[in-house]
C-alpha cells in the first residue's frame, strides 16, 4: 500500500519496516486484534524511559497510527485503536547552514583534488547547493535530468511527485564539464542511466552513505567541523540564502518540494537576524537623534 498508494520510496518503506517491526515485538502480538490503546501507550512510554528523542517517538507513533489506519480500512480489525493517541510535542531546531564562502571552499577544495572521487563530490556539492535537492534525490538523478535548453532540472521527489527546478548556469557548465569525469565510474564498455554512477554500488549509482562520509572527510580537509556538515544541511543553505537575498516563500517551497508551506516557515526564523539589521538601518527613525537640552 505504502508502495503502489502513497508512492513511498524504498528507504521510507525500510525505516516504517524497522519502527514497526520495534512495536510489534515489544509488544509480542500474536494477531493485529491484539493491538490496543494501551498496549500503544505502553511501548510509548518505554521509549521515553528509555531516552529516545520526542522525534524519534512522533516518528514511531506516526507509523504506528498509519498501520493502524491501514487495517481498520481493510476490515482486519474493528476499531481504530491509534485514533486518539496524541502525539508529544517536538521542538523544532533551526536547521544549521554554511556560509556561501564556507561551500565555495568545499567546492573549490574538492574540484583541486586529483582524486577523482573528490572532484565528482565538487559537482554534488554545487549541483545540491544551486537547486536544494535532497540527498537521495541527488544520487538518484538520471543522466538526462538537466534540460540545457530551457536551464531547469527535473526532480522526482517524496510520493514520486516531479518538480521542475531553475538551475543557475555556472552549475549547469560545472555539470556539462563533469561528463568525461562520469566515464571513471562506468565499466569499459558499459553504460549508465545514472549521472553519479557507481562501480560497485549494487543500485548502479552513487549511495546516500558514500556520499555522506565523502562529505564530511572533505570539511575536516576544509578546516570546517564535520559535525556542521550533512547533505542535508547543504540544502538548507540553499534555502536560507534564497531567503535571505529576498526570494519570496512561496518560489522556495516549490523548488525544496515541500507539500506545505509551513514546512518551508522554518526558514524564515533564521533569516529574522537580517531583518533586524534591516530595520536598524532602514528605518527612518533608525538613526533619528533628539535635540539637545539647552
Amino acid at each position: 500500500m505504502m508502495a503502489a498508494e502513497k508512492g513511498a520510496s524504498q528507504n521510507t518503506i525500510a525505516a516504517y519496516d524497522r519502527d514497526l517491526q520495534q512495536f510489534l515485538e515489544f509488544g509480542l502480538f500474536v494477531n493485529s486484534a491484539e493491538i490496543s490503546k494501551q498496549k500503544i501507550e505502553d511501548f510509548i512510554q518505554d521509549l521515553h524511559s528509555r531516552a529516545f528523542s520526542p522525534k524519534s517517538i512522533a516518528r514511531k507513533l506516526s507509523v504506528i497510527k498509519e498501520f493502524c489506519k491501514f487495517l481498520y480500512s481493510e476490515k482486519i480489525i474493528n476499531n481504530n485503536p491509534a485514533q486518539n493517541i496524541l502525539t508529544p510535542k517536538q521542538e523544532k531546531p533551526l536547521p544549521k547552514f554554511l556560509t556561501a564562502d564556507e561551500i565555495k571552499l568545499l567546492i573549490l577544495t574538492a574540484s583541486e583534488s586529483e582524486d577523482y572521487r573528490i572532484q565528482r563530490i565538487a559537482v554534488m556539492i554545487e549541483l545540491m547547493y544551486a537547486t536544494g535537492l535532497r540527498v537521495s534525490e541527488l544520487v538518484t538523478l538520471p543522466d538526462n535530468a538537466i534540460n540545457y535548453k530551457k536551464g531547469v532540472i527535473s526532480i522526482f521527489g517524496k510520493g514520486s511527485k516531479e518538480r521542475i527546478v531553475p538551475i543557475a548556469e555556472h552549475a549547469q557548465k560545472t555539470v556539462q564539464k563533469y561528463g568525461v569525469l562520469r566515464e571513471e565510474f562506468i565499466k569499459k564498455n558499459s553504460s549508465s542511466p545514472w549521472l553519479f554512477p557507481s562501480l560497485t554500488a549494487t543500485d548502479g549509482h552513487l549511495t546516500r552513505d558514500a556520499f555522506y562520509k565523502d562529505l564530511k572527510n572533505l570539511a575536516a580537509q576544509c578546516g570546517i567541523y564535520p559535525s556542521r556538515i550533512s547533505p542535508h544541511v547543504l540544502r538548507h543553505s540553499f534555502a536560507t540564502h534564497l531567503l535571505n537575498n529576498n526570494a519570496d516563500l512561496r518560489s522556495v517551497q516549490k523548488m525544496l518540494g515541500h507539500e506545505n508551506i509551513t514546512t518551508t516557515e522554518i526558514y524564515t526564523h533564521i533569516t529574522s537576524q537580517k531583518l533586524m539589521k534591516t530595520v536598524c538601518d532602514k528605518h527612518p527613525l533608525a538613526h533619528f537623534k533628539e535635540p539637545d537640552d539647552d
